[in-house]
């Protein structure tokens, strides 16, 4: 679709300004905002002609216009321009994000309420899954005399625990054979080659202690299993209610669905690579007719690991928070891969 020049600046004069305060955009407000020395009824024209194309719309036969999600995408795609972030929002960015001592599931949450902060939306992210990963390491906290704690650390940072019990008094001895089976069996491992069958293999190889590791040899596989799926993370849902008059009685709805796992998930292994900016109707579910989503891939090394971005209305302004998300997520990815290259 080709737009006059005229055309193009009404229809990015109405997307900026119904952003900035939600009401409708009349010819009157464009005639002594836009540089361009036409009448009003010369714009109203070229509104109900952007409204014949599918870019605008209008709530009330009196009222302007509004953009649709065909008019925001042209807006984003042609009209937007590549806006660069100040170095006051860097710093704000890269602030809001560092954290000490922080393991890259730390980062991404961190990242995660940050980016709700700032933008004002629901944020959603992937906690890298452990796909070519390896197990890096394996501790044992004892807790009370016939329980403990089991923690896994896989090569590309992930951490994962769990309780475990044991049917025997835990002791010396005993923690020394698991260390050893975990030492032979376990470490350097692809987490993609432990299942059922490597289990069994393990346990028949403790012999005479062999009852005594199932718990434990059992416990570790769960965790390696867990460390393989891609964990989603929700921050800043409440920010949804934030934005009723986009949203209206609608929000609890949006808010429902933001709660489940299975959704969040696909949305998040869909997006395309750079920035994926999905507005309205474009989204798969019926949830989100009414939110444009926001979504950025972050690589660690060189590999795209997950990512992260928001739901918030239409109504956002694109222009600023789609550089925000881009550069947040590459932050995010050279943190990551900062602290995996330091162990």
């Amino acid at each position: 679709m080709e737009l006059s020049p005229r055309k193009q600046k009404i229809l990015a004069a109405v997307v900026e300004q119904y952003i900035k305060t939600g009401e409708p955009v009349g010819s009157k407000f464009l005639q002594s905002a836009l540089d361009i020395s036409v009448s009003s009824a010369t714009i109203r024209n070229e509104m109900a002609e952007l409204a014949g194309m599918g870019l605008l719309d209008q709530p009330h036969t009196s009222a302007g216009r509004v953009p649709t999600t065909e008019g925001y995408r042209y807006y984003v795609d042609h009209l937007m321009g590549d806006r660069k972030l100040d170095d006051s929002l860097k710093r704000r960015i890269e602030a809001g994000v560092s954290i000490k001592n922080a393991s890259p599931e730390g980062v991404i949450s961190k990242a995660g309420e940050f980016l709700a902060e700032l933008t004002n939306c629901a944020t959603v992210s992937t906690i890298m899954s452990g796909k070519d990963a390896r197990v890096k390491r394996v501790e044992f906290v004892p807790i009370g005399s016939r329980t403990g704690m089991i923690v896994l650390l896989t090569s590309n940072g992930i951490i994962k625990s769990r309780v475990c019990r044991s049917d025997t008094d835990l002791n010396s001895s005993l923690l020394e054979k698991f260390y050893n089976i975990v030492k032979s069996a376990f470490i350097g491992l692809p987490l993609d080659e432990i299942d059922a069958a490597t289990v069994q293999t393990v346990v028949a190889s403790a012999g005479s202690d062999a009852l005594a590791m199932i718990p434990f040899v059992t416990t570790l596989s769960d965790l390696i299993i867990e460390s393989e799926r891609t964990s989603v993370m929700l921050e800043g849902q409440s920010n949804i209610l934030h934005h009723d008059s986009d949203y209206g009685h609608t929000a609890h709805e949006l808010l429902d669905f933001l709660r489940r796992d299975e959704p969040l998930s696909r949305i998040l292994a869909e997006s395309r690579d750079g920035v994926d900016v999905r507005i309205g109707s474009e989204n798969k579910f019926k949830q989100l007719e009414k939110s444009s989503v926001i979504m950025a891939k972050y690589n660690v090394d060189g590999d795209k690991r997950g990512s992260i971005g928001i739901i918030g209305p239409t109504r956002i302004d694109y222009a600023e928070l789609i550089p925000s998300v881009r550069y947040l997520s590459d932050l995010v990815g050279k943190i990551i891969t900062r602290i995996l290259n330091e162990e």
